[in-house]
């Protein structure tokens, strides 16, 4: 083995004659066992039981978005409580919202379309990742995926990163296929551009960002050049599609709404990329979420590392090249969000896919596939996540929705007259009471919400944040006074079932209705 002369050299040289020496597995053909398992697995873990109350405060919010949509028939602007709402593109909102018009509006038909593509990502990972590591690393990877509670937790609930991880996913795939044997498939480039311009249209440019970075990487771990197949027209033609699948919407949307451009691209990507939004953490953030999530396949993971980096060349001859671009891309997903301002939980999905995809091809080549630990890990944690997912997430929603006492609060909610959240919106309640009309302070101040209660008959308002009653009775002018106040909180008692899941429903603990007194309602400001 000639060692590499130069410093640039010694980097194909380590990543294709070390670390991953060996070839892919040549066997591709699905295997009908293998495909009802990835088929009837993730089906069982994600399509029964999505009909539980809705979490505060993003489900609320990215339920009643649709269910305004398709009220008004607008599908250019989004509107949340008929206010237009600009922090985010609409494909998850429309993707929704056709589900409602098929299956109704509710909070199933709403949880439908998460979980459908968190299932077409896992039949990704098998279907179209065996054609870089082979058939029974493909199974792997779509099994440890499929039992990943980080992974399949995400799927049950209605946020935009099921879809995001599915057009990701197949966007890094497919743009994999097209440059990995060396001659650029355009096919293959064509649809991983496509997948692109979805993920562009669900949450921006961060699908593009997942994408080129692990290619330019591999391309340069294994050539010494970045994707050198890859010539200055084809990405053009890329960025065409990309252009093309989200032009048209874009356009509409600058039209009506001019301020969106500048709100989504640099408040809510490059200032939250940069600088902390709302969600500040330390740089090691997602090291335990990556632990706890991917379980079982946490502890292979760490022999695969140890692998990797002791393993002699027996050990090396195993892993392939294929398998270094999925670690590769799987951990600058971590990487680029480790070190973001705004850090959530959901945020990392997009690795797990890639991160499997390299484990399973360390399984299916070892021992470790036939190991009774792995099955045993696989068999428990599937049996743990029907559990959890079926039995202990309805019962902690309907323990904590403010729902969970619903001719309470409806009927405060669904009487004629005016509805105020605050300090924070309560989406949820809108959606279920069918309105679009409950008003929003943007402010922790309630000098203004003060003021709009002079001129109101009845105002209904929605406390949500623990102590916002208390402080609100505190400035109370008399000119105003509390006709009937509720607590929504479970009791003065804080028992162990309180300190475990909570006390307070979510988004909110107290309604009141204020009206002016009598001989006041003209005045008094």
């Amino acid at each position: 083995m000639t060692e590499p002369r130069t410093p640039l050299a010694w980097l194909p040289f380590l990543f294709t004659r070390v670390l991953f020496p060996g070839t892919a597995e040549a066997d591709t053909r699905v295997r009908v066992s293998a495909l009802l398992v990835v088929l009837l697995l993730p089906a069982a873990l994600l399509y029964p039981t999505r009909g539980f109350y809705l979490l505060e405060p993003d489900e609320g919010r990215y339920a009643q978005i649709p269910r305004e949509m398709l009220a008004s028939g607008d599908w250019v602007v989004p509107t949340l409580q008929g206010e237009a709402y600009l922090d985010k593109p609409p494909l998850m909102y429309w993707l929704v919202a056709l589900s409602y018009r098929v299956f109704g509006v509710s909070p199933d038909a709403a949880r439908l379309v998460p979980a459908v593509c968190v299932h077409l990502t896992i039949l990704a990972v098998y279907l179209l990742g065996r054609r870089s590591v082979g058939e029974r690393p493909a199974f792997w990877a779509a099994l440890l995926l499929s039992v990943a509670p980080g992974f399949v937790a995400v799927a049950r609930l209605l946020l935009l990163d099921g879809l995001l991880v599915l057009c990701v996913t197949l966007s890094v795939i497919a743009g994999f296929e097209a440059v990995r044997t060396g001659r650029l498939k355009l096919g293959w480039w064509l649809g991983s551009a496509a997948a692109s311009g979805l993920g562009f249209l669900t949450k921006g440019p961060i699908s593009e960002i997942l994408l080129f970075v692990p290619l330019w990487a591999f391309g340069l771990l294994t050539t010494g050049r970045l994707m050198a197949v890859v010539k200055p027209r084809h990405y053009a033609l890329f960025a065409a599609v990309v252009v093309a699948v989200n032009l048209p919407w874009y356009v509409a949307i600058y039209q009506r709404e001019p301020a969106f451009l500048k709100h989504f691209f640099w408040e809510h990507n490059v200032q939250r990329f940069l600088q902390p939004f709302d969600h500040l953490q330390p740089v090691w953030y997602y090291v335990p979420i990556l632990v706890g999530g991917l379980l079982p396949g946490t502890v292979l993971f760490a022999v695969y590392l140890r692998n990797l980096l002791t393993g002699g060349p027996d050990a090396a001859a195993l892993r392939s090249p294929a398998g270094g671009f999925w670690l590769l891309a799987g951990g600058w997903c971590v990487l680029f969000f480790s070190v973001s301002g705004s850090k959530l939980p959901t945020y990392v999905l997009p690795a797990y896919p890639f991160l499997c995809l390299a484990l399973g091809e360390f399984v299916a080549r070892t021992r470790w596939h036939a190991a009774r630990s792995t099955r045993a890990g696989v068999v428990v944690m599937a049996g743990l996540l029907l559990g959890v997912i079926h039995v202990g997430l309805p019962w902690y929603a309907e323990q904590r929705s403010p729902f969970g006492r619903p001719d309470l609060v409806a009927r405060f909610v669904t009487e004629p007259g005016t509805v105020v959240s605050f300090p924070r919106n309560c989406d949820s309640l809108a959606f279920y009471a069918g309105r679009a009309d409950f008003d929003r302070v943007r402010t922790k101040d309630a000098n203004q919400l003060i003021v709009d209660c002079h001129h109101r008959e009845r105002t209904v308002i929605l406390f949500t944040h623990r102590d916002a009653l208390a402080g609100f009775r505190n400035t109370l002018p008399p000119s105003l006074e509390i006709a009937e106040a509720v607590s929504l909180r479970r009791g003065t008692g804080v028992g162990l079932v309180d300190k475990l899941i909570g006390s307070t429903p979510w988004g909110l603990c107290d309604v009141a209705v204020v009206v002016p007194r009598r001989g006041d309602a003209d005045g008094g400001q």
